[in-house]
């Protein structure tokens, strides 16, 4: 197949262009960055460069596609700047589509986000009322929406949970503190949560692109474990060989907290997602999902429980340098 993937610099982008490249597609690249263009040719994939806002450069990139998959989009900022990336400029690349004789197949990366929060012990399935509690998953909701709307174009909505692996940035912050021998965690560390990891989803999406009964369906990604904020900071101390303090952070201490960080990286000139506008979800009870209809409907299987996942990231973290 020909796949034409968008944000293949980022994080998921980039682990879901390998895939797709080790299948045997031919992946085109979107990129606005111009030092962006060798790693993707490391990567196997043919640079297109041009951004969403670019007709005449998403045309070309788009030519001979036979599937989309859409990963670029924006996790922190603010309202009115998530929803530009999120909503709008993926209204109008399905509008591009739309336009081909015969359209692509289209692959929308959303987020738990969009579905928001959970109930204690409660894995939400595809179906469950979309409730979300931020700006951000609102604005990815917005996205799930304009693709249902796409009625000439094939579609499948893919919602991943928080994602973790090599080349993540956030998770590493994770990383960097628990060396030190303290974790500190929003609330008791109780909170419930769904997680995945990076090549488990990137497998997930190359199957719903190339898998004909996918068309028309959404999907949650996750790995069936349950692990707890206090866990996942105890697991990312294992995989580098420290036993952290866990430092419950409750919410008169958070909210303060959040907000001055947010604060922070908005007078450098930096995005962050630790921001008052997030701490909804932080605070949340859980954060669950039910990946069982993946399963069924993709024969897809999450191999990667916490404790790997952790020990692969941490192994790629401290052999690039960036432990």
């Amino acid at each position: 197949m020909k796949a034409l993937v968008t944000g293949a610099t980022g994080f998921v982008g980039s682990h879901l262009t390998t895939a797709l490249v080790e299948r045997g597609d031919a992946v085109t690249a979107l990129y606005r960055r111009p030092e962006a263009r060798s790693f993707l040719e490391t990567l196997g994939a043919v640079p297109a460069f041009g951004t969403l806002a670019d007709a005449p450069a998403l045309s070309a990139a788009l030519d001979g596609a036979d599937v989309v998959y859409h990963v670029a989009g924006l996790t922190s900022g603010s309202a009115a700047e998530l929803a530009a990336v999120n909503h709008a400029a993926t209204a109008r690349l399905l509008e591009a589509c739309a336009r081909r004789a015969t359209p692509p197949r289209f692959v929308y990366v959303s987020s738990q986000a969009a579905v928001g929060p959970s109930a204690p012990g409660v894995s939400l399935a595809e179906d469950a009322p979309c409730r979300p509690v931020t700006p951000y998953g609102a604005s990815k909701l917005a996205g799930e929406t304009a693709v249902r709307a796409a009625t000439r174009v094939p579609w499948t909505v893919v919602r991943p949970p928080a994602v973790y692996g090599p080349r993540d940035r956030e998770f590493l912050r994770l990383f960097q503190v628990v060396r030190r021998g303290i974790a500190p965690v929003f609330g008791t560390g109780a909170q419930q949560l769904s997680l995945v990891f990076v090549a488990d989803l990137a497998d997930l999406l190359a199957r719903a692109g190339r898998t004909d009964h996918a068309t028309g369906q959404t999907y949650h990604a996750a790995h069936p474990e349950i692990v707890t904020a206090a866990g996942v900071a105890r697991a990312a101390g294992s995989s580098v060989g420290t036993r952290p303090l866990v430092v419950p952070l409750p919410a008169f201490v958070a909210a303060p907290l959040v907000r001055l960080i947010g604060w922070t990286a908005a007078r450098a000139g930096k995005r962050t997602v630790v921001t008052g506008e997030k701490l909804a979800e932080f605070l949340a009870p859980a954060w669950l999902l039910d990946s069982t209809k993946a399963e069924r409907e993709l024969s897809w299987t999450a191999v990667y429980d916490l404790a790997t996942g952790m020990a692969e990231t941490a192994r790629w973290y401290e052999r690039e340098g960036w432990l």
